[in-house]
């Protein structure tokens, strides 16, 4: 009888840390808009606009654990039309953007995204995560030291999102 109970008990342990974790990730769950994005350099500790002045972004996390993130740098050419684009604007505007997609968990202290895809074929199939503070209803991702797409040097990304209502 009391190998039971303690199996029981191990039983209720488990599904009520499901049930928190569960909460916590439909609470994460939603739309997120980009407020802001740096990045520190490691070797110098020189921060600077990671996108730009004023990127865009928006970040949607599914209740079902799937992700996308899309952001586009400040200041992407605007081509006269699609018909008349050059292949160096294509160039630029790929250059000065970012989208992933996958599936993602999250513990409340950090996110964990599962890349099934990207802008950058490179980081398909990879594992990515990002610390996070919540604030409200805003998200500041800090990532763990990694080479920036745009120029190899190692830095620390801090996006801050705000959840759309």
């Amino acid at each position: 009888m009391n190998a039971f109970c303690k199996l029981l008990g191990a039983a209720s342990a488990c599904l009520f840390v499901s049930s928190a974790a569960l909460a916590e990730d439909q609470e994460f769950a939603g739309n997120y808009q980009l407020i802001s994005a740096t990045r520190k350099i490691v070797d110098t500790g020189q921060i600077e606009d990671t996108f730009g002045k004023k990127p865009k972004g928006l970040a949607m996390y599914g209740k079902d654990g799937h992700f996308v993130i899309l952001i586009t740098y400040d200041g992407r050419p605007k081509p006269e039309s699609i018909d008349k684009m050059t292949d160096q604007q294509r160039a630029d505007l790929h250059r000065m953007m970012t989208a992933y997609g996958g599936t993602y968990t999250y513990d409340g202290s950090k996110v964990v995204h599962h890349l099934d895809l990207s802008w950058n074929e490179v980081w398909a199939g990879t594992t990515n995560i990002r610390d996070v503070q919540r604030d409200g209803d805003r998200i500041i991702y800090v990532a763990r030291p990694a080479p920036f797409a745009s120029d190899g040097k190692m830095s620390v990304v801090t996006l801050v999102w705000e959840k759309m209502k």
